[in-house]
């Protein structure tokens, strides 16, 4: 099992966003989380900045779209040329036809459940996505805790993910730090955003290092 570690740029610095990319190089991708003010109660940016965050971007953008008609928008995304683009369960009206139109466009397509939505509904659907991503939080806003709940549901996806999809990732987003990422590894995940644990240290790449050892180190036939 390969670790990826895509640091959350919903901590990072907005004015700076150059700068701060320059700090996360050794970083796998790097998370941008598009809201809307509806889907989820905090807005961020669109497709004019993920576009010009494509220019200034050495690393993969795995855009995360917590908004309203990703059927519509999930595509306009992918034309950007970034590596994903997960949608979530929540908002979709068509997951499956929605996956094919990104996969068309060049982007890895990903799927994504709130705390609250049951493992259930990701049955019959995971061989569809190249990523599942089990919310950790509740979206909308960096800096929460980790919900220890959690970590049930990340196991159970694991076993869908093994009998239907081994290549699909498994994406944990919400509280990652050196403590959370080893119960997330020891479970099942694989690729994890970290916000707050990345770029609160003052060496950001030293902090990638120790989470992507942690997780190894807490993986599963690693």
């Amino acid at each position: 099992m390969s670790i990826r570690i895509q640091p959350s740029i919903l901590s990072a610095d907005f004015v700076n966003l150059e700068s701060d990319f320059g700090t996360i190089t050794s970083a796998d991708g790097i998370h941008l989380d598009i809201m809307d003010g509806h889907f989820v109660p905090n807005m961020t940016f669109g497709t004019g900045m993920v576009k010009r965050m494509q220019d200034i971007s050495s690393l993969p953008l795995d855009v995360h779209l917590m908004i309203e008609n990703p059927d519509h928008w999930a595509p306009k995304y992918a034309e950007l040329g970034v590596f994903s683009v997960t949608v979530h369960f929540e908002a979709c009206t068509g997951p499956i036809q929605l996956s094919k139109e990104i996969k068309a466009l060049g982007s890895r397509a990903g799927l994504s459940i709130k705390p609250n939505t049951p493992v259930s509904v990701l049955r019959g659907l995971v061989h569809h996505f190249d990523q599942i991503l089990v919310m950790s939080v509740e979206p909308g806003f960096g800096g929460q805790s980790f919900i220890e709940s959690s970590l049930e549901k990340i196991s159970e996806v694991r076993s869908l993910i093994d009998k239907d999809s081994p290549d699909t990732w498994l994406q944990v987003d919400g509280g990652i730090d050196l403590k959370t990422i080893s119960a997330a590894a020891a479970v099942g995940a694989d690729t994890f955003v970290a916000g707050s644990s990345v770029f609160g240290s003052s060496d950001r790449n030293g902090m990638i290092a120790q989470l992507r050892q942690a997780a190894e180190a807490a993986a599963p036939n690693m």
